[in-house]
C-alpha cells in the first residue's frame, strides 16, 4: 500500500497568488500577494520560516487539524516546512510575506521560544511597526534596509514579549470564536447581542470575559482592528481618506478623523 507522499516545500519567494513585489533586504525577503476571492491553496508548506501579514480581504487557514480566521492586520509565524491550507473568502486578500533565512531563524530561537511553532500575534501591538515597515517598503531609499532590519527586528522583541505573557492562559474556544469574527467582519455593524447568539453565550458574560482575556471591551477592540486596518491602507494605497474611512466602518471621514486624534 503506497502512501500519499507530503508536498515539496516551496523555496523562498515562491508563494501562490499573484505576486505584487518582491524585495530581498537584509536576509529578509519580503513578498505581497494577492489572492482572487474564494481562491483554495492546497496544503502547503515553505522551506523557510516566514511572518504573514495579512493587508486586506481575510482566508480560513487550518494548521494541524485546527482552523483560524486570518482577517486584516493579523500577523502569523510560520516555521519551516509547516504544512498548512487556506480558502479565501468573498473579497479575496493580499498579504505580505517576510522569510527568515537561517541567521534570523537561529538570532530569533536564542532569544525566545516562541518561534518553535505556528503563533499568531493580535495586530494591535505590532500596528505601528508593521505600518512602518510597509511605509519603508514603498519609499525604499538608501537609509530603508537600515530602518527594515531595525524595524523587524523590533517586531520579533515584540512578538517574543507577547507570546511570554499568553503561553500559560487558557482561552475558552467561544472566546476565540467570538476574536475570530470581530478580525472578519469589523468593518460591519454588529451588535453585542448577535456576537453573543453566534457564540452561545450570555451578552453580559461575553462583555466581561473579553475584556478579562483581552484587556479591552468588544467595541475598543473593533475600534483598534478597524484603525490598524486603516493607517496599513494609507500607507499601502493612494485611495483617498473618505474611501479608506467608509472601507474600515466608519460613518464618514470627520468621524475617522476623530477616532484617528
Amino acid at each position: 500500500m503506497s502512501l500519499d507522499k507530503p508536498p515539496s516545500p516551496l523555496q523562498s519567494g515562491v508563494f501562490f497568488g499573484k505576486t505584487v513585489q518582491h524585495r530581498l533586504v537584509a536576509g529578509l525577503t519580503f513578498t505581497e500577494n494577492s489572492y482572487a476571492p474564494g481562491l483554495k491553496l492546497p496544503a502547503h508548506a515553505h522551506e523557510h520560516a516566514y511572518f504573514c501579514l495579512v493587508l486586506d480581504g481575510s482566508y480560513t487557514e487550518v494548521v494541524n487539524g485546527r482552523a483560524r480566521t486570518c482577517s486584516p492586520c493579523s500577523l502569523l509565524y510560520h516555521p519551516p516546512r509547516e504544512l498548512h491550507s487556506d480558502t479565501f473568502h468573498r473579497k479575496g486578500g493580499r498579504c505580505l510575506s517576510v522569510e527568515l533565512d537561517q541567521l534570523w531563524l537561529e538570532r530569533a530561537r536564542q532569544q525566545s521560544t516562541a518561534f518553535g511553532g505556528p503563533a499568531e500575534f493580535p495586530g494591535s501591538r505590532l500596528r505601528p511597526l508593521a505600518v512602518r515597515l510597509c511605509h519603508e517598503l514603498r519609499i525604499m531609499d538608501s537609509a530603508s534596509p537600515l530602518s527594515i532590519e531595525g524595524l523587524f527586528l523590533e517586531i520579533l522583541a515584540e512578538a517574543s514579549r507577547w507570546q511570554f505573557s499568553t503561553s500559560s492562559r487558557s482561552l475558552p474556544r467561544w472566546a476565540e470564536t467570538a476574536r475570530e469574527m470581530l478580525h472578519d467582519r469589523f468593518a460591519e455593524r454588529l451588535s453585542l447581542t448577535a456576537i453573543a447568539q453566534s457564540v452561545g453565550v450570555h451578552p453580559m458574560h461575553l462583555a466581561r470575559e473579553f475584556r478579562r482575556h483581552y484587556g479591552c471591551s468588544v467595541g475598543e477592540y473593533v475600534r483598534k482592528l478597524r484603525i490598524d486596518f486603516a493607517c496599513i491602507e494609507l500607507v499601502r494605497t493612494r485611495a483617498a481618506l473618505i474611501e479608506i474611512a467608509l472601507s474600515c466602518g466608519f460613518f464618514d471621514q470627520s468621524h475617522f478623523t476623530r477616532v484617528l486624534n
